[in-house]
């Protein structure tokens, strides 16, 4: 609950591999319910600091990810999506450093959220500055892992697939369906 406003916000975190649609499908998700997405934090921190990042800076990102989340969420209306969560933090902390931080775990456990979309590897990968995983064989690992995490998360979570379009679409049904528009 936002105690500022004294309204309910269902937080909706869109979760899975780099290049999958998630601020896409974030930015559209927002704009058919007329509310706000939290975006991620990462893409602006490398953009400002540089590609090659420590462990460390992966505890300043997951940081700043969620003060960013705890701001922008004051403008929400009904739903609120998030483009990356601590789940996210956790894998990219153990795939590039094999150990995660406590602080971070510790926001998991925290944290509560009302469902999880995971974004499939089926969108083919689209190269910038910043991604690191073009091979679709590690994507699929990726992907595997964030569906173990959302199956034992405890949290209502669905798959969405397709374009662009049929992902927006899909989401909107789960939406409805699992959290009721009101």
């Amino acid at each position: 609950m936002n105690l500022k406003t004294n309204k309910i916000i269902k937080r909706v975190v869109i979760i899975g591999p780099e290049s999958t649609g998630k601020s896409t499908l974030c930015a559209h998700l927002a704009e058919h319910y007329n509310t706000v997405w939290c975006p991620e934090f990462a893409r602006e921190y490398l953009l400002q600091h540089g590609k090659e990042y420590t462990y460390e800076d992966l505890l300043s990102i997951a940081m700043s990810q969620l003060e960013l989340e705890d701001t922008v969420i004051a403008a929400a209306k009904k739903y609120y999506f998030i483009d990356t969560d601590m789940y996210v933090m956790k894998v990219w902390c153990e795939v590039a450093f094999q150990q995660c931080h406590k602080w971070i775990l510790n926001q998991i456990s925290q944290r509560k959220y009302d469902l999880y979309l995971l974004c499939d590897v089926d969108l083919p990968w689209v190269k910038d500055e910043l991604r690191e995983y073009p091979d679709l064989t590690f994507r699929k690992k990726l992907f595997k892992m964030y569906k173990d995490i959302v199956i034992n998360s405890g949290i209502k979570w669905a798959i969405v697939s397709g374009t662009d379009i049929e992902r927006l679409q899909t989401a909107v049904r789960l939406i409805d369906t699992i959290l009721g528009r009101r």
